[in-house]
């Protein structure tokens, strides 16, 4: 992850950034004849992709790398869009960087070999177990934000819960007797998750806390909160677990989704049934399940060996 830039460098970065898209979205109005609509949809979705950029210290365009295309993808892909968005979105910057490369303001292309997957998702990376643990490890629960982050990473990784829910629990939302949390999520859809005794553990520590920010009246039913006592936002969230990636020494960018995606990993890895991965995750259709999830075929033998019946048997050890 690139070092956070000053904020001269971050406004010079959006300006020249900027620029390019402006270049780009000219050409297509003046000299391909693309609809007023397209160029303000490719507008919008590049103006968030340089947005996104700034987070990562890229100036020009030529800094751009595959990482930072799957990273934003991959964030782009836990807001769960649909399909043809995400196709645009895509169009989008393949169309970008190919006019730069014409241009030769480029060297070369970053989007070469960045393929859309057959659903229109785009995963982020899964934790080891031992990044995992190193993530859950790295705030500072002497104080009251650390509290606050070490509480938010334990639910999520016992939950799998998605930013958006996760940011949406409210106090009143937790069971503590019998260790679950209700969510709230796609189409406003509840389901109850399991929240582990690491998670149950490190939201007492949080919630007894007297120096917890007080909530604002509009953030009384709140569970996690900002400095200033309002609800946490998903794209605080975002830069939270971002920060405490980076302290963690996870040599990549991590994200909320990253978590989620773990959660499901990780499960499947020691032997969880798909389908109650299904369930935990909140999914209507079991092939959702199975994109979000990998499974080595190492893991897949391993499995093998130790349920079937005949698995162990000497045979014949090719010719």
């Amino acid at each position: 992850m690139g070092t956070t830039p000053s904020s001269s460098t971050h406004n010079e970065a959006r300006e020249a950034l900027f620029e390019w898209v402006d270049r780009f979205l000219d050409i297509l109005a003046h000299g391909r004849g693309v609809s007023p609509n397209t160029v303000k949809a490719y507008g919008q979705d590049l103006a968030e992709f340089a947005d996104f950029l700034e987070d990562w210290g890229v100036q020009h365009p030529d800094q751009v790398t595959p990482r930072h295309l799957r990273a934003y993808l991959g964030a782009l892909d836990e807001r769960e869009l649909a399909s043809s968005s995400m196709q645009r979105k895509l169009s989008s910057l393949r169309g970008f960087f190919k006019e730069l490369l014409a241009s030769g303001e480029i060297p070369s292309d970053p989007c070469v070999g960045l393929r859309k997957r057959r659903t229109g998702r785009y995963l982020p990376g899964v934790l080891s177990p031992k990044e995992a643990e190193a993530l859950m490890a790295a705030p500072d629960r002497t104080t009251p934000m650390g509290k606050r982050d070490a509480a938010l990473f334990e639910v999520m990784y016992s939950t799998g819960s998605r930013a958006s829910e996760t940011v949406g629990i409210d106090r009143d939302h937790v069971d503590w007797s019998r260790g679950l949390v209700r969510l709230l999520g796609k189409g406003r859809k509840e389901r109850l998750a399991v929240l582990g005794r690491f998670a149950a553990e490190a939201l007492q520590d949080y919630l007894s806390d007297p120096e917890r920010p007080k909530p604002k009246a509009a953030a009384a039913d709140a569970l996690f909160l900002g400095r200033h006592g309002t609800r946490l936002t998903t794209r605080s969230l975002e830069r939270i677990v971002a920060k405490h990636a980076l302290a963690a020494h996870i040599p990549r960018r991590v994200t909320p989704h990253t978590l989620r995606h773990s959660f499901a990993t990780h499960l499947l890895d020691r032997g969880a049934d798909l389908r109650a991965v299904q369930e935990l995750l909140g999914h209507a259709h079991l092939t959702t399940t199975q994109i979000y999830t990998h499974i080595s075929i190492e893991h897949l033998q391993k499995v093998y060996a130790a349920a079937h019946p005949r698995a162990q048997a000497t045979g014949p050890q090719g010719p």
